[in-house]
């Protein structure tokens, strides 16, 4: 899979691509991480890639010809490859995003910078925009980072285990379970027995129901979406009976 990203900091992906599962993920083939300086199109001694906004008001604008130039040329290289605009005004990534974009076999990614970017570059050349989270960045570099990560993560042999990216978090619109590793004892506190046990189907339905509490407690708002299944059902029909117990005493 390769990535192209158009930015004026190439260099801040240096350190993305050359630690972890990314490096290993680019030594071995299976992703081309390609950062592409915006200023390299724009004309003029200085390379100027903004200007002052239509209308007044405080901060720069990104210049549409460079961007436009820098997009076309990404274009020409990966011309299947979506254009996407990493904004806070665009829509929620999540993890079926990236599992949608980890079907391409090519993405671009423009990452804005000051006030963001002429509308026209949006109108034009953006076929979709992402943004991480209700916040704002000084730029679209980090976010970039955070989405191909992501994307990464479900390309097949980047994990190792080939079923580690749909256990994660959010994949089934579910917490992960509670992780524990040695020693068995720590602050006073014990693994799980049965995470002992050896007794496959025991730690299958232990990881259910831990993930499925977390859940409930952490992130209600994610079962909304999907409802509940049989098994999960059961599960909280069993804690209600032990709340229950427990109100009574």
């Amino acid at each position: 899979m390769r990535f192209c990203v158009l930015t004026i900091f190439p260099e801040m992906f240096d350190a993305f691509a050359g630690h972890g599962i990314m490096r290993r993920a680019v030594e071995s083939g299976k992703i081309r991480l390609e950062p592409v300086n915006i200023r390299d199109f724009a004309e003029g001694r200085h390379r100027v890639t903004d200007d002052r906004p239509y209308g007044g008001g405080s901060g720069m604008v990104m210049k549409p010809e460079p961007l436009a130039a820098a997009i076309q040329s990404a274009k020409s290289e990966l011309p299947e490859a979506p254009v996407v605009l990493l904004t806070p005004q665009g829509r929620r990534f999540d993890q079926e995003t990236a599992r949608q974009y980890a079907a391409c076999r090519e993405m671009i990614f423009v990452c804005g910078r000051y006030e963001g970017l002429d509308e026209r570059i949006c109108e034009a050349y953006v076929d979709d925009e992402i943004s991480i989270g209700d916040y704002v960045l000084t730029g679209g570099e980090l976010p970039a980072m955070v989405v191909m990560d992501a994307v990464i993560r479900h390309i097949p042999g980047v994990l190792g285990a080939e079923d580690a990216a749909e256990c994660d978090s959010f994949s089934a619109s579910r917490l992960e379970h509670a992780h524990y590793t040695r020693p068995g004892a720590f602050c006073q506190k014990e693994v799980p027995g049965v995470l002992l046990s050896g007794n496959h189907r025991a730690i299958e339905e232990w990881r259910r129901e831990s993930a499925l509490l977390r859940t409930i407690l952490r992130r209600p708002d994610l079962l909304e979406q999907t409802g509940l299944t049989e098994p999960e059902k059961k599960i909280v029909q069993k804690w209600c009976r032990r709340l229950e117990a427990l109100a009574s005493d």
